[in-house]
């Protein structure tokens, strides 16, 4: 067996940790580059110590998706502001930006030079500026990652910057600061740290460190989003929530992901859906075509018991499989109230570009068994609604 495994150069987890940003940040210069979420008056009190230690500050506030134009915008800036570090506070949009800010600082060229899909795709030639990367949300696991992903509105799809040498240094994921997200957030994202620890889980470049972080991940997850979906001030399932967010982007960034994440590039682009509503809506569907293809053409594989294994952990019952993991998820997501993927302007027509779209994604790569354009299809109708 031969495997690798990269993740931040520092994490530091726990309630009250985002407090050591300020002198982490001074550790690397004089010259720091903000970048925060659609409310920056909520961290005050990590930003004035920095002016109270003589860090001369930039700042950008992301408040959405953001796109690429967005983010040359903040390269633009962290340029000419001769930035020495840059701190990202926020959620993965705004983590991703300060990724992709950092990593700019200190290669060359147009953003487009990087760039998949629509650029160039160049790799990195040198490390990063220094990033600490301050999670509000529990989701993505950005902090812990080495790609950024920007829209493209012009082309309808979303393409990503990636290197392993992008991953922040540090990483500082403080539970207290994902409190204030509302029910709807966390729902969102929520199911994306879930769809991520699955994914990673059944993925054919899983590894043994990798299914260490998705079966202690997993079980947080299940007994916890929908705690703090209903009550946000539980700080149990908040801690619980931020660590299944933080296993899932280091399994991630080890093993790939798989249909579902295929699937949320192009529709991403194509759809105003948020990113963890349409892993959520998919998930019980890509896990079902994925268990069905690999009994009828791989049946020796081992992600079968994997899948299984999933029901166990998620239901808490020592004989469930895979169809029980399937239901408990499908619960789950009436629970959570998500929407079909009509509602936010999908429809039958766009099924066939979606599919091919899918099938050339990144994340496809690390399915456990390739779909073909009929099961993609199939997945998108039980979804649409």
């Amino acid at each position: 067996m031969r495997f690798e495994f990269s993740t931040a150069g520092r994490i530091i987890f726990g309630p009250g940790v985002a407090e050591q940003a300020p002198d982490l940040v001074a550790g690397c210069g004089r010259h720091a580059f903000l970048i925060l979420g659609g409310t920056p008056d909520r961290f005050r009190r990590l930003l004035d110590p920095l002016a109270a230690r003589g860090i001369a500050c930039e700042s950008l506030q992301v408040p959405g998706e953001p796109t690429t134009d967005m983010a040359q915008e903040a390269v633009t800036l962290a340029r000419r502001a001769q930035t020495q570090v840059v701190l990202a506070i926020g959620g993965g949009s705004v983590l991703d930006v300060g990724k992709v800010v950092a990593a700019m600082l200190t290669n060359g060229g147009a953003l487009t030079d990087y760039l998949e899909v629509v650029g160039k795709g160049r790799p990195l030639q040198n490390l990063p500026a220094p990033c600490l990367a301050v999670p509000t949300t529990a989701g993505t696991g950005a902090e812990v990652t080495y790609n950024a992903v920007l829209g493209v509105p012009d082309q309808q799809v979303k393409v990503s910057i990636r290197s392993a040498m992008m991953v922040p240094q540090w990483a500082i994921v403080d539970p207290l600061l994902t409190h204030s997200m509302p029910p709807e957030l966390t729902a969102s994202t929520g199911l994306d740290a879930l769809t991520q620890l699955i994914e990673a889980f059944v993925s054919n470049k899983a590894n043994p460190l990798t299914d260490g972080l998705c079966r202690e991940g997993l079980p947080r997850a299940g007994r916890s989003l929908r705690r703090a979906f209903e009550d946000g001030r539980d700080a149990g399932a908040r801690e619980d929530m931020s660590l299944a967010s933080l296993f899932s982007g280091m399994a991630l960034a080890n093993a790939k992901l798989g249909a579902v994440h295929g699937f949320a590039g192009p529709l991403g682009g194509m759809t105003e859906a948020p990113h963890g509503v349409i892993c959520g809506k998919l998930l019980p569907y890509v896990m079902q075509a994925n268990v069905q293809a690999l009994q009828d053409r791989a049946p020796g594989s081992p992600s079968l018991s994997r899948f299984d294994e999933i029901g166990r952990i998620l239901t808490g019952r020592g004989k469930a499989g895979a169809a029980e993991a399937v239901a408990w998820i499908e619960d789950l997501c009436a629970v959570l109230g998500l929407p079909g993927l009509r509602r936010y302007g999908l429809s039958e027509n766009d099924f066939p570009a979606v599919a091919a779209k899918a099938r050339n994604a990144s994340s496809m790569k690390g399915n456990p068994i390739e779909l073909n354009d009929d099961e993609l299809v199939a997945i998108l109708r039980q979804a649409i609604d």
